[in-house]
């Protein structure tokens, strides 16, 4: 289908002053998409013929779907009062979101300090592990992603460090699910072990039984602070309000982001144990961030934590989760041979695939059946699964039913094209059939 004059004029617009190699990318596997309008699960492209059925939500940002509205109507009064604020400055709305969050967290995570994305928020907790035990070592995950700023990219994989030149020091990463390695990694100068809950860029990896509290308890006899990311799995994503809670640990550092801005104004927590606050004591300006914690934002921010942590809500999507569950149960079975397994934490999902060139051809093909899925960026043999928290049952039928569709045309070009080499030249040139195929 021809693209419109506009959406042409949008692509050259972002090739010449945003992203020259983004734009290649698109252009070479056939999925030039550039956002229009949006509404609930959907995204439609800029000229209307397209429309997409979010299963990716940016890792957690649309939990609730596109544009609520609930969440617009909370930013438009909010307009009425406020505007972002000064970080200089006392506020009410930081305080009253702050209290929110102390109030629906365990223990003493009493402390929260707001900025704009994870990576910011992530820099923050490494910042006050280190002031806080005078140690200098941060353990991570490998395979796992805590963001692209600096502290936090130094937790990540080489591939997203490398192109940048030399990184801080003090920083390692062991197995994620591997009591021994970390124990030999947990020496005398160790501040702080940071891992998320669900390692999503990993490929979703459920915990093993017994592992993160294992992973507490090894922390406090060494005077480690644990920090755990929560960026994707909180706010209700595995169906309880936080998904360390479905594992008996209490963190020393929690991070939020991506859905705590219910995907209308940029916000990120970092909650402390109430003694680490003691690291602002002698300069309670010695950290600052200018838009983080915005007046406006706040205010979403109580909606979003209204919203997410109401019964009913958590009873929901518990409920769409055992849905989902079965119906993927079915497809793998209908789809052995491409679709291996799936590992699911409520509605914090990944599809186990043949290899690792099935993730990217799964998420072509899913392209192709108007549904937006995206492969897990450190295992691309496991697409993510994220699908908006709030579907209704109707939704979620038509959804997996799309899928099915998708996974006949991943097989079915993963049978034509084996080697990665040909994939990427190849999917640009081939539009995936639609007809339905079983193995």
């Amino acid at each position: 289908m021809k693209a419109s004059d506009s959406k042409i004029a949008a692509i050259d617009l972002y090739r010449h002053h945003v992203s020259s190699g983004k734009v290649d990318f698109f252009k070479r596997y056939g999925m030039d998409f550039v956002m229009g309008r949006r509404e609930g699960p959907y995204i439609y492209d800029i000229d209307g013929e397209k429309r997409l059925f979010n299963l990716h939500c940016n890792g957690g940002v649309f939990n609730l779907g596109h544009r609520h509205p609930e969440l617009v109507e909370v930013l438009k009064s909010a307009l009425d009062n406020f505007d972002i604020g000064n970080h200089h400055l006392m506020s009410r709305e930081r305080a009253l979101l702050a209290e929110m969050l102390a109030d629906l967290m365990p223990g003493d995570l009493n402390y929260t300090i707001f900025g704009v994305g994870g990576g910011e928020a992530v820099d923050l907790a490494i910042k006050v592990a280190r002031g806080y035990t005078g140690r200098s070592n941060i353990i991570s995950a490998r395979g796992g992603y805590h963001g692209h700023t600096g502290l936090a990219m130094a937790t990540g994989d080489a591939k997203y460090r490398a192109a940048f030149g030399p990184q801080p020091a003090g920083f390692s990463q062991v197995p994620f699910n591997d009591l021994s390695a970390l124990q030999t990694a947990l020496d005398s100068n160790a501040a702080a072990v940071i891992l998320e809950t669900v390692p999503a860029t990993l490929g979703m990896v459920i915990p093993n039984e017994g592992y993160l509290a294992t992973v507490s308890d090894l922390c406090r006899k060494n005077g480690t602070l644990l920090i755990i990311d929560e960026v994707q799995t909180g706010l209700g994503r595995t169906g309880k309000l936080w998904g360390f809670e479905h594992f008996d640990i209490i963190p020393d550092i929690v991070v939020l982001g991506k859905g705590l801005s219910g995907g209308l104004y940029p916000l990120s927590a970092t909650v402390l144990q109430e003694p680490l606050e003691q690291v602002f004591h002698a300069d309670p300006f010695i950290h600052i961030s200018t838009f983080g914690g915005s007046e406006i934002g706040c205010q979403i921010g109580r909606r979003v934590l209204e919203i997410s942590s109401a019964p009913d809500f958590l009873n929901q999507v518990n409920k769409s989760a055992t849905q989902f569950s079965y119906n993927l149960d079915v497809l793998q079975s209908n789809h052995t041979k491409f679709f291996k397994g799936v590992r699911q934490l409520g509605l914090m999902v990944g599809l186990e695939l043949v290899d690792e060139n099935s993730g990217p051809i799964l998420t072509k093909a899913a392209f192709d059946h108007d549904i937006l899925l995206v492969y897990a960026g450190n295992n691309p043999s496991v697409s993510q699964f994220l699908p908006p928290l709030n579907l209704n049952s109707s939704q979620i039928d038509v959804v997996c039913d799309q899928l099915g569709g998708a996974l006949n045309s991943a097989w079915r070009l993963r049978k034509l094209f084996r080697s990665k080499q040909k994939i990427q030249n190849l999917w640009g040139r081939v539009s995936a059939p639609r007809n339905r195929e079983e193995n």
